[in-house]
C-alpha cells in the first residue's frame, strides 16, 4: 500500500482534527461490524492480515508515534503489543512474523477492541491540549491517513478470506444489478510537452508524491474508460492465457506456474458455462459492463498488447486527470465492488474510484526525494524497488484519502487488490 510523509494537515488543528479522529476511528469499526467473530482471526495468505490485526495495528501506530513520545509515563495496555502489532518499522523494535499473524488467537477480539478504546481514551485526552495538538498536527494527520489505508486493506483482506471459503459467504448482502452494456472506448488526445508532476504542497500528501518536478511527456492518447469484463472475456476467448507472445517473460512464467486462466476471483461453478466472480456480496455472475478487476500487472500489460495499445505512464495518467472530478465509487458508497459503466458516460470517466489503474511506471523516487528522518522514514522509501505504480483509488478507498498525485504500488503479480486497466497509445 502507498506510504507517507509529514506535511500540513488538510484542515486547521483543534476541534476539526478531533472530529476527524473520531470519524476515521469509527469508520474502521463500522467496516468490521458485519463480520462474525470467526472472520476476525483468519489469515488466508501471507499478504493478507487478519481483521483483528488491522484493528490493533492502527492503534499501535498512534500509541507508538504519538502517545509514547509525548505523554510522560504513558504505558501500553500490554507490553507485548508493541511486538505483536508492529508491521515493518525496524527502528522501533522487533516484530512478530507477518505470515503468522493468523496464528495469534490472543489477544481476543474483545481484548483488541479494549485496546482500541484504551488508545482512544488517551488520544482524546491529548487532543484536548490545543498547543500539543497543533504541534503534532502533521503526525496526527499522518496517523489518520495510515488508518484509512488499513481500512482499504481490511476490506480487501476480508474479501480474500471469504473467497477462500467454498461456501462463498457474503460480507454484506447487496444487489449487483445495473447496465450490462458499456459505451465503446473513445480516445482522448493530449499534446504532450513539459508537465509539472507531483504534489503541490497544499494539504496532506505522502512523501512519495514529492518533490513536485517537471517531466517531459510525449503526445499520447488515453482511453475514455477502463477495460470492461466483456472486453477481457474477448481476450480470454482468443486463448490469450495460452499465447506466450503476448506476455512479458516473467508474466508468462507466472501464468504457467500458477495456472492462471482468468482474473482473480473468477470461476465457473459446476454445470455452468458462464463466468462468476466472488464479491463481498457473495458469488455473482460476471457483468459485461463492469470494469474488469483483480488483474495483475502482467495481465494488464498482456491485455494492452493484445488490444494494440499499452499501459499509460504515471505521468501521462496524472496529466490526463487534471481537471477531472474526483467523484467516484469509493468505500463510503458501501458497494465494495466496481459499478457497471453506463451508456450515458462520456469524456474521461472512472479516473477515480472503482479500481486502481496499473501504469507502466516502475515505483521509484521522484528527483530530489529524501527519506524522512526516524522510524517514520521507513513508511515509504525502502519499498521503491520491484513494484509498479497504480493510480486513481478504488471502491475500497476513502473519498477524502485520494488525490490526483496519489501513488499506490504493488508487485507485478499482485491481484487481490481492486486493480484494473485503462489503455493508452502513442500518437
Amino acid at each position: 500500500m502507498t506510504t507517507s510523509t509529514l506535511t500540513r494537515p488538510p484542515r486547521a488543528a483543534g476541534p476539526s482534527l478531533v472530529d476527524d479522529y473520531r470519524r476515521v476511528r469509527a469508520f474502521t469499526e463500522g467496516l468490521a461490524q458485519p463480520l462474525q467473530i470467526e472472520d476476525y482471526v483468519v489469515q488466508s495468505m501471507p499478504d493478507c492480515s487478519p481483521t483483528k490485526w488491522h484493528l490493533a495495528h492502527v492503534s499501535w501506530f498512534f500509541e507508538t508515534f504519538i502517545l509514547g513520545p509525548n505523554i510522560p509515563g504513558y504505558e501500553s495496555l500490554h507490553p507485548q503489543y508493541t511486538y505483536l502489532f508492529n508491521s515493518y518499522y525496524n527502528a522501533v523494535g522487533e516484530r512478530h512474523c507477518r505470515p503468522k499473524r493468523g496464528l495469534i488467537s490472543r489477544p481476543t477480539v474483545a481484548e483488541t477492541y479494549r485496546y482500541r478504546a484504551y488508545v482512544d481514551e488517551h488520544m482524546l485526552e491529548l487532543l484536548d491540549n490545543a498547543a500539543l495538538t497543533e504541534r503534532l498536527a502533521p503526525l496526527l494527520t499522518l496517523g489518520l491517513h495510515h488508518e484509512q489505508q488499513h481500512q482499504e486493506l481490511l476490506v480487501t483482506d476480508i474479501k480474500h478470506v471469504l473467497a477462500s471459503n467454498p461456501l462463498h459467504p457474503a460480507y454484506r448482502e447487496r444487489p449487483m444489478d445495473g447496465p450490462t452494456s458499456a459505451p465503446p472506448i473513445e480516445w482522448h488526445r493530449f499534446q504532450g510537452g513539459v508537465a509539472w508532476i507531483g504534489h503541490t504542497g497544499d494539504g496532506f500528501a505522502f512523501d512519495n508524491e514529492s518533490p513536485r518536478h517537471q517531466q517531459y511527456v510525449q503526445p499520447f492518447e488515453l482511453a475514455s474508460r477502463p477495460v470492461t469484463n466483456a472486453e477481457y472475456l474477448a481476450f480470454m476467448a482468443d486463448n490469450a492465457y495460452q499465447r506466450p507472445e503476448l506476455w512479458l517473460s516473467a508474466g508468462w512464467a507466472t501464468v504457467d506456474d500458477n495456472h492462471w486462466q482468468a482474473p482473480f476471483y473468477w470461476e465457473r461453478p459446476d454445470g455452468e458455462n458462464d463466468w462468476y466472480v466472488m464479491t463481498l456480496a457473495g458469488l455473482q455472475r460476471v457483468n459485461p459492463a463492469e470494469p474488469v478487476c483483480h488483474l495483475s500487472y502482467y495481465e494488464a500489460d498482456a491485455y494492452a498488447r493484445w488490444a494494440g495499445a499499452r499501459l499509460p505512464t504515471e505521468a501521462e495518467w496524472e496529466v490526463a486527470s487534471d481537471g477531472v472530478s474526483l467523484d467516484g465509487n469509493f468505500v463510503e458508497n458501501g458497494r465494495f465492488h466496481p459499478t457497471p459503466i453506463d451508456q450515458s458516460e462520456r469524456g474521461l470517466s472512472r479516473m477515480f474510484g472503482d479500481l486502481w489503474e496499473w501504469t507502466q511506471s516502475s515505483y521509484s523516487p521522484y528527483p530530489g526525494f529524501r527519506t524522512a528522518d526516524g522510524a517514520v522514514g521507513e513508511y515509504n522509501g525502502k519499498f521503491m524497488v520491484n513494484q509498479y505504480v497504480l493510480r486513481g483509488g478504488s471502491c475500497a478507498t476513502s473519498r477524502d484519502h485520494i488525490r490526483r498525485t496519489y501513488r499506490n504500488f504493488f508487485p507485478a503479480d499482485a491481484r487481490w487488490q481492486f486493480m484494473g486497466v485503462r489503455l493508452a497509445r502513442d500518437v
